[in-house]
């Protein structure tokens, strides 16, 4: 056989005499060389060729794609906070430095409350003296430093692969809740809890942006987070269901009294996506609750339409002045 046909051969990892026989090999040299017809010879051999350069090429496919893991795991990276060299977007020590401080907080609106309050009542003032449409709100941290510069350096720095480690702040922040609910510990691993699987929502959502926001930033912040919570936690996530209809104001440019007003019937729900939301309980996911009021319309709209409950989970929280 040719010494290009063997290193096809070998490199495919196929025996040389197993679709095109060494026999066959050399029978169709010495017809070749007595200038005998070779139409049907050339032809397998052509057949041949092809199948071994194809077999190569899969192989090195599968090959190429398994590179980017493999430098994944061994290319270090710096924390986005400290800039210490490691395999994390977040170090070790930024974690427990920053993130691993359970604070209490209102079931509804997710703002931290005193000890003594805490104890006393699961609602803040302000949504005992308020109807909210939204049932309860699960947030991973305050939004202050150094968390606000992670969502800022995600939002308009468009640092996208902060998205699934503000996932998983997040389903431990949820993992953690119930485990205060519940009284008792949960494992903060791969698997979620039978008892918590019960009580988290059945479908996921994301805030929706404008058409012409969306175009000017070229990604959903909210949407990048979902996507990685929802295998984490192993919901469906059906980011369709309800619609930005207006391209409102930033809510942070105005004042309290008028953000309500801003946000008035922004929100749709697609005829389609009815069915879908009537008699479930759905979560919708931000980075960022400032004063509720986005996420207060957005739920308003889905109970419209059917939905029984509605459960805000949110990246970060900013504190009230």
């Amino acid at each position: 056989m040719p010494k290009l046909h063997v290193r096809w051969a070998l490199d495919a990892g196929l025996r040389c005499d197993n679709d095109f026989s060494l026999h066959r090999c050399r029978k169709y040299t010495a017809r070749k060389r007595q200038g005998l017809p070779q139409t049907s010879f050339e032809r397998d051999h052509l057949l041949f060729t092809l199948s071994l350069m194809l077999n190569a090429l899969l192989r090195w496919s599968q090959q190429v794609t398994a590179v980017p893991k493999l430098l994944g795991s061994l290319m270090p990276t710096c924390c986005a906070l400290c800039g210490q060299i490691g395999r994390e977007v977040i170090c070790d020590g930024c974690v427990i430095s920053y993130f691993s401080h359970g604070v209490a907080r209102c079931r509804q609106c997710a703002i931290p409350l005193p000890a003594i309050e805490s104890q006393s009542a699961p609602l803040c003032g302000a949504c005992l003296k308020q109807t909210r449409s939204f049932d309860a709100s699960v947030v991973a941290i305050d939004y202050a430093a150094p968390a606000d510069q992670l969502v800022l350096a995600l939002k308009f720095g468009a640092q996208l692969p902060l998205a699934p480690v503000f996932a998983r702040m997040l389903r431990d922040a949820m993992v953690r809740r119930h485990a205060m609910d519940s009284k008792k510990l949960v494992c903060l691993g791969e698997g979620i809890d039978k008892n918590l699987a019960d009580a988290l929502p059945e479908i996921l959502t994301a805030v929706p942006l404008g058409p012409e926001r969306l175009a000017k930033r070229g990604f959903n912040q909210a949407l990048e987070i979902a996507k990685p919570l929802s295998r984490l936690l192993n919901i469906h996530l059906a980011h369709t269901i309800v619609e930005r209809r207006l391209d409102t104001l930033p809510q942070a440019k105005l004042h309290p009294d008028q953000r309500r007003k801003n946000l008035r019937d922004a929100f749709i729900v697609p005829l389609q996506a009815m069915a879908l939301i009537k008699g479930r309980h759905i979560g919708v996911i931000d980075d960022v609750m400032t004063t509720g009021e986005t996420l207060n319309e957005l739920a308003r709209t889905l109970k419209r339409c059917g939905a029984v409950r509605v459960t805000n989970l949110v990246f970060a929280r900013t504190l009230l002045k």
